[in-house]
């Protein structure tokens, strides 16, 4: 019962900011362990009640969870404005994600191509994440639905966990291509 009591709170604030910057895109309760995403195919925001409620947690100083739900949801309205970019991103995404199921992780790491193709992913990755809270911040400038320290740290949280992984890889990269390079040598 207070589990679907918390789903319900986080359903209505979710809603109450997509009445307020007037979208109307279906809201739909998951559990893929995303705290929430916008799925541009079916044009619908997911959450997963429990990982937003834990996601919130990870922050070093957590804001309310309205403040948070809030935030996070005028970001994912934010891909759902970039609705044609992600469209016109699928085709290379589709290669990029065959080509990880093609290949073992350990295989894609030891090969520049293959690292290149996940590099590459991590910049669209980065890109999108950029223009959807480009977006939100627009949107939030209009609404003003949540203060903009909060909307900025948790943007940067948000983004931080983006980069690592991009920054995380490129090394990977540079270190494969030191590799090659003292081989040739």
């Amino acid at each position: 019962m207070i589990k679907q009591l918390k789903e319900k709170e986080l359903y209505d604030i979710i809603n109450s900011v997509m009445q307020v910057v007037g979208m109307t895109i279906t809201i739909k309760q998951d559990h893929s362990g995303i705290n929430m995403s916008y799925n541009f195919i079916g044009d619908y925001v997911g959450f997963d009640a429990e990982r937003l409620i834990g996601a919130r947690h990870e922050l070093p100083l957590p804001p309310s969870l309205e403040v948070y739900v809030k935030t996070m949801t005028l970001h994912e309205l934010g891909h759902a404005v970039d609705r044609e970019a992600l469209h016109a991103s699928l085709p290379r995404t589709i290669e990029i994600f065959t080509m990880k199921k093609q290949h073992p992780l350990k295989e894609i790491y030891l090969q520049e191509h293959l690292l290149s193709m996940l590099l590459e992913e991590h910049e669209m990755n980065i890109r999108f994440e950029q223009t959807a809270w480009d977006n939100a911040w627009e949107l939030n400038g209009i609404h003003n639905l949540v203060p903009e320290e909060d909307f900025h740290y948790i943007k940067q949280h948000s983004l931080g966990t983006y980069k690592k992984l991009y920054e995380q890889d490129l090394q990977a990269y540079h270190h494969l291509l030191n590799q090659y390079v003292s081989q040739l040598a």
